[in-house]
């Protein structure tokens, strides 16, 4: 046989054998967010991960305060504390242990537009978020909500089971065939096996995301304003194809259809307040 035909058999074969385990994380919420998620053999348990995000998390925040860029705006870092704090009891809808997690949120002054929350729910924004999009409350839960989504939905640990296994079967490639693919191979394993599984966590992490704004009394629809403000910032954006993000027109026309399926929870949780 030949060996780039045997090779590329090894390697469905052994990519084959290592997404046949899944994992359960949540539960589907009224948004129906119940995609079934895969682990690998390498995929590192919950435990393990969540001990890694706090060192990680310890270590980016005492630098932060050394650098002087810690929570710097009272009035900035209780907003977003409030907020989060509105979002948090939320999270029991999609899993029971969630609440009781040791959830922590800090403001880092930089002029990235970024926000994330670690396996745990430890969790960061940055103030170039909030300042350059002029962020409204809603517009902010909808960030927040959408980031504690991806802790909730567990996707750095299957991120982690899909690298893993995606660098193992290049490996296998490389070896059999006798062709260095370099760069190369690893785009090419980057669009099999990475990237389709993070525009899914994307538009996963926008679902759940709306649902929590709109159980906390925030109006859902601000995840569209939120993402028109995005694409008004400007700048190239790769293909949709080749990137670990849903197009912006892909996910402002996403973000509609689930922003009105949960407008009733938006309507309950503001006449019960």
């Amino acid at each position: 046989m030949n060996r780039h035909i045997r090779a590329g058999i090894m390697m469905a074969g052994l990519v084959s054998v290592a997404s046949c385990q899944t994992m359960e994380t949540t539960r589907g919420g009224e948004v129906g967010v119940d995609r079934r998620q895969q682990a690998t053999f390498l995929t590192p348990s919950a435990p393990e991960v969540d001990a890694a995000a706090r060192q990680q998390y310890a270590e980016i925040i005492a630098e932060a305060r050394k650098a002087g860029t810690l929570n710097r705006d009272t009035r900035q870092v209780e907003r977003v504390r409030n907020i989060t704090q509105r979002l948090i009891p939320h999270t029991k809808v999609f899993r029971d242990d969630a609440p009781g997690w040791q959830w922590e949120v800090n403001v880092l002054s930089s002029d990235q537009i970024n926000a994330w929350c670690m396996p745990g729910g430890k969790m960061a924004v940055y103030t170039g978020i909030i300042d350059k999009l002029e962020l409204t409350d809603a517009e902010l839960a909808a960030i927040m909500g959408h980031e504690i989504a991806h802790a909730l939905r567990e996707h750095a640990r299957e991120r982690m089971g899909r690298q893993q296994t995606a660098g193992i079967g290049l490996a296998v490639v490389e070896i059999l065939s006798g062709v260095r693919l370099g760069n190369l191979g690893g785009t090419l394993a980057n669009a099999m096996f990475v990237l389709p599984n993070s525009r899914e966590n994307e538009q996963e992490g926008d679902r759940i995301g709306v649902e929590l704004a709109a159980r906390a009394g925030y109006d859902p629809r601000a995840a569209i304003t939120l993402w028109q403000k995005m694409t008004a910032q400007g700048g190239g954006q790769p293909p949709q194809w080749l990137s670990t993000h849903p197009s912006h027109q892909t996910r402002i026309s996403d973000l509609e259809t689930y922003a009105e399926r949960v407008m009733p929870l938006y309507r309950q949780a503001t006449a019960a307040r």
